[in-house]
């Protein structure tokens, strides 16, 4: 397909637009088909692929599906949460361990913190332990990271956790699983001034629509630098953490760039050979009310002071902020270390809610090249009335999976770049 003509044809919700990329195949995931934050792909002993994916409501948990014909994706294994207030937004694969996250709507319920399942048989999971996170003032865990098999990283609450403000409640903890069925805590930081009994002020608070929190979201550690977390700390910017001791990190650097921009930093992903940082925001409102929210590129030569270089290249907003649903950067693929993962100093793949999934070439930091994009057709019965492309995941053959956040499901994608 060739790029879209004008404004008025992309922001037609019903209509497939595509740049240097193809659909090999799309589903549905038996009707269950709205999808959160977590992608992984399990490389089997036997040699099959299986992509895991979490859900972003219930009444499903997550979800295995064998990609290994990526023309051909089956669901082989396909779980429920236990109540229709807990959803499993985020998870994360390391050899045939798979750690699973739970966030439930209001403080006080359960489960709240997250599942460690043995996948060596992919089609049964079997559950090793459960690392509580809940409390009084504690949603549980909205995201993880776990590449390791050794630290779960996470944007978590805490029983003995009371943050000033309700919207402050998940911080940075580090969970030891070289015991997978005894969980302890390592560490934890959360920035001065949002918990009770801090001596720090708390934080000024962007203005009330845009508030949404200074909590953590992404936690980032990479083998090149495991004495780093690379943490999107939401309204309170890009914070990277030297975890050396993890029983007590310290803040190495920070960049905020909220006010005057409106803020939810999301992703820090490190280029490690070129000293930059790419660091992406996330929509949060619909029809491009939260605009703008951009992926920004930083020099970061120097550790303790980066510096914004450029953003990239956004999508047209006359064509889409009206598109339907939310409009704007979200997840970025992170250059996760598996064997069967996608890893580029250059080429950086995100998604962009209705503006698809789009690839871009950082060769020249300043100038920023999109390169490809697919943009689906609105799903059927889709409360959005439009594509929400949430999460991606690029394994190391280039195909490229990407997942709606209503009722879209699985699209697997080829690039041709």
């Amino acid at each position: 397909m060739k790029t879209y003509a004008s404004p008025g044809q992309a922001g037609r919700a019903d209509k497939t637009l595509a740049l240097n990329m193809k659909l090999l195949a799309q589903h549905e995931l038996q009707g269950f088909g709205g999808l959160g934050e977590g992608i992984a792909m399990q490389q089997c002993r036997d040699g099959r692929r299986i992509l895991w994916l979490a859900h972003e409501a219930a009444p499903k948990n997550f979800t295995g599906v064998d990609v290994t014909d990526p023309r051909a994706p089956r669901v082989i294994v396909q779980t429920d949460l236990p109540h229709m207030r807990v959803r499993s937004n985020s998870l994360d694969v390391s050899g045939d361990l798979m750690a699973v996250a739970y966030q439930c709507q209001v403080p006080g319920l359960t489960p709240a913190g997250f599942d460690l399942f043995d996948i060596s048989t992919p089609e049964s999971p079997r559950l090793l332990s459960h690392f509580d996170c809940s409390g009084p003032h504690s949603r549980g865990v909205h995201a993880l990271w776990f590449v390791d098999g050794q630290y779960v990283h996470l944007a978590s609450g805490a029983p003995d956790f009371q943050p000033h403000n309700p919207l402050d409640d998940q911080f940075y903890r580090i969970i030891d699983v070289r015991d997978p069925t005894r969980p302890v805590e390592a560490g934890r930081w959360w920035l001065p001034g949002t918990r009770v009994g801090d001596e720090a002020p708390p934080p000024p608070r962007l203005p009330a629509q845009f508030d949404t929190g200074f909590r953590v979201h992404n936690t980032n550690v990479f083998p090149e630098r495991p004495d780093r977390a690379y943490v999107g700390y939401i309204d309170g910017g890009a914070v990277v953490l030297d975890i050396s001791d993890m029983a007590r990190p310290r803040v190495v650097s920070s960049w905020n760039h909220s006010p005057p921009f409106n803020g939810f930093t999301h992703t820090v992903l490190p280029l490690f050979e070129r000293k930059l940082w790419i660091v992406s925001d996330e929509c949060v409102q619909d029809n491009g009310a939260d605009w703008p929210k951009l992926v920004w590129v930083l020099d970061a030569r120097s550790e303790a002071n980066p510096v914004p270089i450029g953003t990239f290249p956004a999508p047209p907003f006359e064509a889409f902020a009206k598109r339907g649903g939310r409009f704007g950067a979200h997840n970025l693929h992170e250059n996760l270390p598996g064997p069967a993962s996608f890893r580029s100093d250059t080429i950086i793949v995100g998604t962009f809610f209705n503006a698809g999934v789009r690839v871009y070439d950082t060769s020249n930091p300043y100038q920023v090249q999109e390169i490809a994009y697919y943009v689906p057709g609105a799903p059927p019965l889709s409360p959005a009335g439009a594509i929400q492309l949430n999460d991606v995941y690029v394994d190391e053959r280039r195909i490229v999976y990407t997942v709606d956040r209503f009722c879209g499901g699985l699209y697997i994608l080829e690039m041709d770049i």
